[in-house]
């Protein structure tokens, strides 16, 4: 059995997303692999591989009571063996409690997870392999995610779809619908990584602290939503992703990105998804790059390079 789950980048609504904002999101050309092969053994044995098909983490599990054998870590970025294999434990765990025929066989399976992406590109290695399981396991990737994780699950929604969705949550379920995104000047739309992941849980308590009513910013930030998909000028993107940047600064007290790093750029910058790291989005031209370049950021990819 062999599963694929997309990627992903939220354009607008960050931290708002989670309160009922509507959202763009595009799933993006990268993503992540898993594949399963049924063995006599009565044991889950895994294995999660990078881009560069290097092994980062293994792991053995006991069958039918998923019990942990054995762990193995090998990377020198964050997280460590035991929080991995408890994070992924409790995947498996939640997705049985779904879905109890799940992982009930005779013999075990080999899975083997493979990223299109370096690890900490921060484009959905959570995501993506929350909605894998779900897929195996026949069970709503959702209700998975929500029930192990956090968030909002626009990223979910993205490992689903092949082209830009809205995305928004009434009522405590995802609306995901599909919306022709495709920009006339999606060649001057460049993705720049800032060289570090971000931890989304952090700046979502940040965001969760402030007190004040967000009524305003919601609307607002859902009407920046939909005028992005329909207008084909730059002014006036450029325009509406500053504004968007402005009202996100007023909620979590942090600096817009291109105050903080590249005020001298001639174009505009946005953060997508949880701000402080990750990918941003600029605008800009055939310059853009050697800018992003002499500044230290390497990763500078073009919009059609990087959005399915």
């Amino acid at each position: 059995m062999n599963f694929y789950s997309n990627g992903k980048l939220l354009l607008t609504g960050e931290y708002l997303v989670l309160d009922g904002a509507k959202a763009l999101a595009v799933p993006t050309k990268f993503g992540q692999d898993l594949t399963i092969a049924q063995i006599q053994e009565q044991q889950l044995i895994w294995g999660s591989f990078t881009h560069d098909n290097n092994c980062w983490f293994e792991a053995v599990f006991d069958l039918p009571k998923l019990r942990l054998t054995s762990a193995t870590f090998n990377s020198n970025t964050e997280g460590s063996t035991e929080f991995i294999a408890e994070t992924l434990l409790e995947i498996l765990q939640v997705a049985q409690k779904l879905n109890p025929e799940f992982l009930k066989t005779d013999g075990g399976f080999v899975v083997k997870t493979k990223l299109t992406f370096p690890r900490n590109w921060g484009l959905g290695s959570s995501s993506t392999l929350i909605n894998s399981i779900a897929s195996w396991a026949k069970v709503d990737a959702f209700e998975l995610l929500w029930n192990s994780f956090k968030g909002s699950g626009y990223d979910i929604a993205c490992a689903q779809h092949n082209s830009p969705i809205f995305y928004k949550i009434e009522d405590k379920k995802p609306v995901v619908n599909q919306v022709n995104f495709n920009p006339s000047f999606k060649e001057q739309l460049f993705f720049v990584f800032l060289n570090k992941k971000q931890d989304s849980k952090k700046g979502i308590a940040t965001y969760k602290a402030q007190q004040k009513s967000i009524n305003k910013e919601l609307q607002r930030v859902s009407e920046i939503t939909n005028k992005i998909t329909e207008t084909n000028n730059l002014d006036d993107f450029e325009q509406l992703i500053e504004e968007h940047e402005q009202i996100i600064t007023s909620l979590i007290n942090l600096q817009p990105v291109k105050q903080n790093l590249f005020s001298d750029y001639f174009g505009a910058v946005k953060s997508l998804g949880a701000w402080g790291g990750d990918f941003v989005m600029a605008t800009g031209n055939e310059n853009t790059p050697q800018y992003f370049n002499k500044k230290g950021f390497t990763t500078v990819i073009p919009y059609s390079k990087m959005v399915l």
